[in-house]
């Protein structure tokens, strides 16, 4: 079975093999003691419900090396994405002793906290199920980890927003003020934007969203709108530019905003605030 939810990650290996030079450095002095010749069967066991994310970190981790003796082995049990209970063993194998242990806080730090964010992910997913509205991430991430923790957002089921600065325009309230208001704003991200980029404004106010949207907006944020006054906009605008409502939304009110009739729905605390989802590792030599 392939662990990944495809497509990968960008580059996760690099972030993967910095993670465990960070924690091994010069070398692992407790695993040091250990026999080379020790093999030991081990499992990773998932020890709440949630949504499992980052298992090809530790299939890639836990993998054995060609120098290995040949009854060491790899069994992946899940994939990325799954539902996953309490007491569930998602992989296992056989490794020597002293390179599980060595690599074993890395996996589980990946997977846990990988696992987390597609957890809170799927909440709000369900939360806004038989609604239009898309669960998104946003850049609120853990610096180096933004590539994995949106691979996470997708593995819960949300969609994701623009990865970084280059791939979309988002103007917000301090690009407009700098260009003096929204449509000279959005005319001058024109000038500048390839054809195939779409320009995001950050609206306030219904007056604001009628500025943007005349001036050729592609998707307009609600930031921090009541649902009443999304509701408004929704009825005014909604056939004529993608409107993501943003801001404070969290697991109680993520409802009554999609109800509002909003295309997508941002959630930073998705990615900054989910909580990890408690894993283990045991092992026993042979």
């Amino acid at each position: 079975m392939l662990p990944w939810l495809h497509p990968e990650p960008h580059d996760w290996w690099s972030v993967v093999e910095l993670a465990l030079a960070e924690d091994i450095g010069s070398g692992d002095l407790s695993s040091a003691s250990l026999p080379a010749e020790l093999l030991a069967d081990w499992y990773i066991e998932v020890q709440a419900d949630g949504i499992l994310a980052g298992l090809g970190i530790a299939a890639h981790l836990m993998q054995p090396e060609d120098d290995d003796p040949p009854s060491c082995d790899l069994e992946v049990l899940a994939q990325d994405g799954d539902v996953v209970r309490r007491g569930d063993v998602v992989i296992r194998g056989r490794l020597p002793a002293s390179a599980v242990l060595s690599a074993e806080r890395t996996a589980l730090n990946f997977m846990m906290q990988l696992s987390g964010v597609a957890t809170l992910t799927r909440k709000f997913v369900d939360s806004v199920a038989g609604t239009s509205a898309r669960v998104v991430d946003t850049r609120k991430t853990v610096p180096g980890l933004r590539a994995l923790q949106k691979y996470a957002v997708r593995c819960g089921g949300g969609f994701n927003h623009r990865m970084g600065l280059y791939d979309g325009v988002m103007l917000k309230d301090n690009h407009i003020a700098a260009h003096g208001s929204v449509a000279k704003a959005i005319t001058a991200a024109r000038r500048v934007a390839s054809h195939l980029i779409r320009i995001e404004v950050e609206c306030e106010n219904a007056a604001q969203v009628e500025e943007a949207v005349a001036a050729g907006a592609d998707v307009v944020m609600l930031d921090n709108m009541d649902p009443f006054m999304m509701r408004e906009v929704v009825k005014q605008f909604g056939d004529r530019v993608l409107l993501e409502a943003s801001g404070g939304i969290n697991l109680d009110t993520v409802r009554g905003v999609a109800q509002t009739g909003v295309h997508l729905i941002s959630v930073g605390a998705i990615t900054h605030s989910a909580p990890a989802l408690s894993m283990h590792l045991e092992l026993k030599s042979r």
